[in-house]
């Protein structure tokens, strides 16, 4: 049976996945990647959490879940576009083909929703209606349906800058992407969508918003890369309690991370200001979403994989047999 008490497991996560073992190492915000010779790219996904560019805390067993809810959907969406996967050799880890990845995020929203900087709903309660290279009418409300699902993409930072919004006339101006990938991104983007709200509905489940990373490879062709339709990608409702809430007024019952992103920023200016303590409870609420999120989203039971002493060393056990590539 799964683990249904994650409190014993707040200190059992990863933080690190650094393996000087493996060449060519690059810390993401909540992966450490790592490209072998044979044009191959393993991909580790840690416990951190990451919001407002910056990492907030980790979530015992976050990793696990993110990376086998993607996989579910990596196999769900494979018709509609070509992915990188390659093989999963642990549960946190995805073995993939290494691309170029393509300086845009693609996001996708069909609701006036978020909490950064770039959400449409912050800009919008600050009076901005013109962004994206859309207008929004007067009038809307907290967490509205839009009118149809809306592209609204922003620069791929690769150093830790923030992320930025674009219009689609600045990306091709700027030689982002040519018109061609521009197309051929987005249409993939919003049949992506299509797919995950049919299935989160199918499940009880709204899909607000998400984001979709691509990449070229050494053919030229865009494949659909980093994760797909997770917690930490998407913004997931309840259906069930979603119009009472809406017209109460109060936030959705979620199944993302912006009840945590929420904490924070009510409690300091999380761009610039030090991160206040997440507290245990919060942590281990934290938890619970996510396993519950995977089991509703997958249909599956989440099983944590407690293998080895620490989640690094039980990863370093099944990559063993690439150490050393040069």
């Amino acid at each position: 049976m799964p683990v249904r008490d994650y409190s014993a497991f707040v200190s059992r996560t990863l933080d690190d996945a650094t393996i000087p073992e493996l060449p060519r190492h690059y810390r993401g915000k909540v992966r450490d990647n790592y490209d072998l010779a044979d044009g191959r790219r393993v991909i580790i996904a840690t416990d951190r959490l990451s919001a407002f560019d910056r990492i907030l805390c980790t979530i015992p067993f976050k990793g696990q879940i993110l990376t086998q809810t993607a996989r579910f959907w990596f196999e769900e969406t494979a018709d509609i576009c070509a992915n990188h996967v390659i093989e999963y050799p642990d549960p946190n880890v995805l073995i993939c083909r290494r691309l170029d990845i393509l300086p845009v995020e693609i996001v996708v929203r069909d609701y006036l929703a978020g909490t950064t900087d770039t959400s449409i709903l912050k800009r919008y309660k600050a009076g901005q209606r013109a962004m994206y290279g859309m207008t929004l009418p007067d009038g809307m409300r907290d967490n509205e349906r839009l009118a149809a699902p809306v592209i609204t993409p922003t620069s791929k930072e690769f150093d830790g800058g923030h992320d930025e919004p674009l219009t689609p006339t600045e990306i091709l101006e700027r030689g982002l992407l040519t018109p061609e990938q521009w197309e051929e991104v987005s249409a993939a983007a919003l049949a992506l969508f299509a797919r995950g709200q049919k299935l989160a509905d199918e499940r009880g489940l709204i899909l607000a918003d998400t984001k979709y990373e691509f990449g070229v490879d050494s053919e030229g062709r865009i494949i659909l890369a980093d994760e797909i339709h997770t917690p930490d990608s998407s913004r997931y409702w309840k259906k069930a309690t979603y119009q009472a809430r809406f017209e109460a007024g109060e936030r959705p019952d979620s199944f993302d991370k912006d009840f945590v992103r929420s904490w924070v920023a009510a409690r300091c200016d999380p761009y610039r200001d030090a991160i206040p303590e997440i507290p245990a409870d919060l942590i281990v609420g934290t938890t619970n979403t996510y396993a519950e999120a995977f089991e509703t989203i997958t249909g599956q039971a989440f099983e944590p994989d407690l293998a080895g002493a620490t989640v690094l060393e039980r990863i370093r056990d099944r990559l063993a047999s690439l150490f050393g590539a040069a």
